[in-house]
């Protein structure tokens, strides 16, 4: 069953974040991510506003775990700690 990654991001410090987004993708990569939506517009309806949302596909849940807690993707991570404002969350898809 698929799993998507949901998250949604404020960046605060756009240089220093750009270190996160040069070296996240070997993670994605490595773990066949699929990028259903990637920032461009958007309109939060209820809730806390951010400024990017994100949606990638994976092929089960453990693999999107996997990719997450993956070291390519904590040495990105790692580079984006502290210049955004982020929330991630992984669900599982429904079945076909």
């Amino acid at each position: 069953m698929t799993a998507y990654w949901i998250a949604h991001v404020t960046v605060l410090d756009p240089v220093k974040y750009k270190d996160y987004t040069d070296i996240a993708p070997l993670a994605f990569r490595k773990f066949g991510a699929i990028f259903l939506a990637r920032g461009g517009a958007s309109k939060v309806l209820e809730g806390k506003s951010f400024e990017r949302h994100v949606v990638i596909q994976f092929s089960d849940m453990q693999t999107a775990l996997d990719c997450y807690n993956s070291p390519e993707y904590q040495s990105a991570k790692l580079k984006r700690d502290g210049h955004c404002i982020a929330q991630v969350s992984i669900v599982e898809g429904l079945e076909a």
